[in-house]
């Protein structure tokens, strides 16, 4: 019996091969359906994601790689963490990425420095192909607020049974008067 787990397919996915994209680029509209939001709001542990849409541009860099640009647009159901009530939020988020093929990946050694310019570190290309809907997840994710608050949420802590409003002070005060006077 293998117990290995198979690695699940991403609830986005839209590969598009480097070379079959023209040279000024190709620009493609992602609009998943109501079963692939579902799937990417249970992947994210989030209620719902009632609308998404994403403009990506890949621009082939004239070295083997890709620059993808664009917009992540949507809005997420998630559950606020003072009421515990489910409300929508907006997202909104750039992508900016670039691509490469894996020979132009910088060479990463255990404890070495690397330069990193203006661009940050390049991502390597898979099979020649970039998966602009494993960006457009990502980029979601991104905007994905880790600590969603309602607008206009308040906590408030319950009071304890029987407790009285005390100031810490008045509490140590009390302490202080209350223990018993040692012998001098």
């Amino acid at each position: 019996m293998n117990d290995t787990p198979r690695s699940a397919k991403p609830a986005l996915s839209q590969s598009v091969v480097v070379a079959h994209l023209p040279e000024d680029g190709q620009t493609f509209r992602v609009t998943p359906d109501e079963a692939t939001r579902a799937a990417l709001a249970k992947e994210f542990s989030i209620v719902a994601i009632p609308a998404l849409k994403a403009t990506v541009t890949l621009t082939p860099d004239g070295r083997g790689g890709v620059r993808v640009g664009g917009h992540v647009e949507g809005t997420v159901r998630q559950t606020c963490v003072a009421t515990l009530e489910p409300f929508d939020a907006p997202v909104s988020e750039e992508i900016e990425m670039h691509f490469v093929p894996e020979d132009r990946l910088p060479e990463m050694r255990p404890g070495a420095e690397i330069e990193v310019g203006a661009d940050e570190l390049p991502d390597p290309l898979v099979n020649g192909a970039v998966d602009i809907g494993a960006v457009v997840s990502e980029f979601l994710a991104l905007g994905i607020d880790p600590y969603p608050r309602k607008p206009g949420a308040v906590f408030e802590v319950p009071p304890l049974p029987g407790a009285e409003e005390e100031s810490p002070f008045s509490a140590l005060a009390r302490l202080r008067r209350d223990e018993p006077k040692g012998e001098e």
